[in-house]
């Protein structure tokens, strides 16, 4: 993990900014705690830096003092010694081999186009002084991120978006248009969008180029749609194959590599083809984490959405695949003292305790394994095969809206008489939607219920899915821990974009060709064991202290949220009694607590970033 900062302007003298670009830089250094590198060359209009673990050094070719090429680079290239050799094939060797050199010969042997060669997670920009142009780019998936914002004749990027308000020309506004993503989309929000005024992202699989003039950004990567050729045994044992190589290439320090392990499918196969790779390489047992709740056994409610609880399962998973195993405990005290950190992390409110919950989780995994730690995650899977209950909800199938998000008037109802009238909250999100479903790579002349779930599965993925690796991407960081994400592989995504419904739905169970191509590595029970989410408290202790830290928001005048809420409607949400449980108004998990805490993080982000409403 790395952070990179930047800008290019075309006229000011670049080399009087370095204390603009150290200032950027400073503000990842949670990304990259060795240290920093700053790249600001005479005659150039161009400023690179880059934050990382390890080797410090901006990747360079060329003759100083004016090197033809710059790259700064936030990834993991999982296809290194194939892209070595291909390149020194070309006359393009790699002496040093790092990912940095490998990915700079790419662009000089191939141009943009490289960006397809690339296997892994990445966020890249690069200077080609040649053409006198910066690239930026990010991988197919958006595993690693990039924001951008223009002001005049700069354009400045950086990893996250508190780099880019530490550039004097950032300033923390947010308009209408933001405040709708935060109300009403999030929490997460339209990929592309920053919810700062002026500020946007890179999507998955784009790139963007800047030179003297001109500007131009597109995405490099597609799925495609096409009829699926092979039979279900066939297919699971593609989807076996290609899922293992993933994993495969993901463990390249097996003894610094723990698993994620809930004790459900994704988690646990990951953890079984680890494990078989440390025995073969004469070293182990892997180690496990799971994560708990004070009280879990006695306050847990099954629903229709969190069916069983996950403790037991990782426990037996554990047993069945012999790893070193520890279940990482969370109480509610935590929880609620870890909300302003887990804002602080994304820079934005965000999934609330269950935000906080991943960023102690992680904390606790680089305590328990100091070093270079890298943590493997299932996230990935449920996008990919259909596990979430959207894809199976004829409600939400038939919905014209956001499958995970279906009761707009939770969020309305709690929202300022004034705001509701600026936004007007159903179009908004209505056009949001209807961006979204025009992004679907349709399949000609595909039955109408196939089809819809193909829309679903591109939302899911396009839509949904960032939220998730937003949030895996900056709990991780601020803990200072990697997380590896092998079912987000390109190969992987694209085989399984086109196979059939009544393959991922195999015997009428989510996921079932995964299932299918698996059910050998890991225990019967546990392969077909029904899908349960990422777990989250239901203490009361923790509703108790959400419910009061938003009386004491309401009770202070000096809240910049008084403005924008319904003040009777989030009083008497946050009035005694209430329930753990009930319908989210988001995403499977997030029900009354989660709402509460969400506006606890947005009075804390409106006043700790002294957000300017515009």
């Amino acid at each position: 993990m790395a952070g990179i900062a930047g800008w290019i302007h075309w006229r000011h003298n670049i080399q009087e900014q370095q204390g603009v670009l150290a200032g950027m830089l400073a503000a990842l250094a949670h990304r990259g705690p060795d240290g920093q590198t700053l790249w600001l060359d005479e005659g150039s209009p161009a400023a690179l830096g880059q934050r990382r673990r390890g080797s410090l050094d901006l990747t360079r070719r060329g003759r100083p003092p004016a090197p033809h090429w710059v790259l700064a680079l936030d990834g993991e290239i999982y296809n290194l010694e194939q892209l070595r050799e291909e390149l020194a094939r070309r006359g393009h060797p790699c002496p040093d081999g790092t990912p940095g050199e490998v990915v700079l010969q790419c662009y000089r042997a191939w141009g943009i186009a490289c960006l397809q060669r690339l296997e892994g997670p990445f966020a890249l920009a690069l200077w080609d002084g040649t053409r006198r142009s910066l690239l930026l780019a990010r991988d197919p998936l958006g595993i690693r991120p990039l924001f951008f914002a223009r002001r005049g004749e700069t354009l400045i990027f950086a990893s996250e978006i508190k780099a880019l308000l530490a550039h004097p020309h950032i300033r923390p506004q947010v308009d209408s248009q933001g405040l709708a993503e935060l109300w009403l989309m999030g929490p997460g929000r339209t990929p592309g969008q920053g919810v700062f005024k002026g500020i946007g992202e890179l999507r998955a699989g784009e790139f963007k180029t800047i030179g003297p003039g001109r500007a131009w950004r597109q995405r490099y990567w597609h799925l495609y749609s096409r009829e699926h050729p092979d039979d279900a045994p066939t297919t699971a044992a593609v989807v076996q194959e290609l899922t293992t190589a993933a994993i495969g290439r993901q463990l390249d320090d097996p003894a610094g590599t723990c698993v994620m392990l809930s004790g459900g499918l994704d988690s646990t196969l990951i953890a079984a083809v680890a494990q078989e790779a440390l025995t073969r390489a004469g070293r182990g047992p892997l180690k496990t984490f799971s994560v708990q709740y004070t009280g879990e056994e006695q306050y847990f409610q099954a629903n229709p959405f969190q069916p069983q609880r996950d403790t037991p399962w990782a426990w037996e998973a554990a047993r069945f695949l012999q790893t070193e195993h520890q279940a990482i405990t969370l109480d509610a005290a935590q929880l609620t003292a870890a909300l302003a950190e887990a804002m602080r992390a994304r820079d934005l409110p965000g999934m609330a305790d269950i935000d906080a919950s991943l960023l102690l989780f992680c904390r606790a995994i680089k305590e328990a394994m100091p070093g270079a730690a890298v943590a493997l995650a299932g996230e990935g899977a449920d996008e990919l095969f259909g596990g979430y209950p959207w894809f199976h909800m004829p409600a939400a199938l038939a919905a014209d809206t956001f499958p995970w998000s279906l009761r707009l008037e939770e969020r309305t109802r709690l929202m300022a008489p004034d705001l509701l009238a600026a936004i007007d909250p159903h179009e908004y999100v209505r056009a949001r939607y209807q961006e979204a479903l025009a992004q679907v790579p349709r399949l000609p002349g595909e039955h109408p219920a196939a089809a819809r779930r193909r829309e679903i599965f591109h939302l899911t993925m396009f839509y949904w899915l960032p939220t998730l690796l937003d949030r895996q991407d900056r709990m991780a960081a601020a803990a200072g821990l990697g997380i590896r994400l092998p079912f987000l592989s390109r190969r992987l995504a694209e085989y399984a974009w086109n196979i059939p419904w009544e393959m991922k739905n195999l015997k009428g169970v989510p996921k079932g060709i995964l299932r299918l191509a698996f059910e050998e590595e890991v225990s019967p029970p546990i392969a077909w064991r029904p899908k349960s989410p990422y777990p989250k408290t239901f203490n009361p202790e923790f509703l108790a202290a959400v419910q009061a830290g938003v009386r004491e928001i309401i009770s202070d005048g000096r809240s910049p949220l008084l403005d924008l809420i319904n003040k009777p409607a989030v009083a008497a949400l946050a009035g005694e009694g209430g329930s753990p449980t009930g319908h989210p108004w988001f995403g499977q998990l997030m029900t009354a607590p989660q709402m509460l805490a969400y506006l606890i993080q947005m009075d804390g982000w409106l006043r700790e970033y002294r957000i300017q409403l515009v």
